[in-house]
């Protein structure tokens, strides 16, 4: 299972000349390993023939879900196993608000299916990377996040997004990631980690930037170039020769 997750995203970096987005099996063996066992996530797997092609996640933690990584085993590929995986994924959050997710932008395909699946381009997201900054701005104050801070932090998260990402800000201050930002000590901004798989919320772009330049170097960088999508409506097509069950 878990090379095929490596493979897939090998295989599309490659074709377009793009770096991968995990660099080798172990990488992404670890993070599908981590996914799994954490219960704020959701998990299919297709099967053709009694055997595992491809594979799709979805955080669950919040009020929005986030899908992905999606892959599928690129000897199977273009025969609707991508539909079916993202189908059932699209299903599983059909009695809640509809998921979104962060699309590649060089992968046209992947871009017509999720459109297709009622997915909509909302804006352009750019991943940079880089040494840790050592910035730091007057006034603004960034320190570890406390199990204290959730309660203000989802209140400006819903102040920003209309909604909150608790659940993920709870898992990032166990983890000792998080990060709060002050201004005249009042929290503006907060970060659950400045890096891949994280998210970060302030009122005003000095709070962000307080929180980028306390940022410690990240252990494991991922770089590329995607477009951000928000689910509107739902599709009815499944694809045929394949099976989607939980692992």
């Amino acid at each position: 299972m878990w090379p095929i997750l490596y493979r897939a995203f090998q295989t599309l970096a490659d074709r377009h000349n793009f770096p991968p987005d995990f660099p080798s099996v172990e990488v992404a063996t670890g993070l599908s390993s981590m996914l799994l066992a954490d219960p704020g996530f959701y998990a299919v797997v297709a099967e053709d023939d009694g055997r595992i092609v491809g594979s799709n996640f979805a955080a669950q933690r919040s009020p929005i879900a986030g899908i992905g990584p999606i892959s599928v085993d690129p000897m199977v590929q273009n025969q609707g196993v991508g539909r079916s995986l993202m189908q059932a994924v699209v299903d599983h959050f059909a009695a809640r608000n509809f998921p979104g997710l962060v699309q590649t932008a060089y992968h046209n395909r992947s871009l017509c299916l999720h459109t297709k699946l009622g997915f909509r381009t909302r804006e352009p997201l750019s991943m940079m990377q880089g040494p840790p900054l050592n910035a730091k701005f007057p006034g603004y104050e960034v320190r570890p996040a406390t199990k204290e801070d959730i309660t203000a932090c989802n209140l400006l998260c819903r102040r920003v997004h209309g909604f909150d990402r608790g659940g993920e800000l709870d898992e990032a201050i166990d983890a000792k990631t998080a990060r709060v930002v002050e201004f005249t000590g009042r929290i503006t901004g907060y970060a659950g980690n400045i890096a891949f798989f994280a998210h970060g919320v302030a009122e005003t772009n000095q709070g962000l930037e307080a929180l980028i330049g306390a940022a410690p170097a990240p252990d494991q960088a991922f770089c590329s170039r995607r477009e951000t999508m928000k689910c509107s409506s739902g599709a009815s097509t499944v694809a045929h020769g394949s099976s989607c069950r939980r692992p």
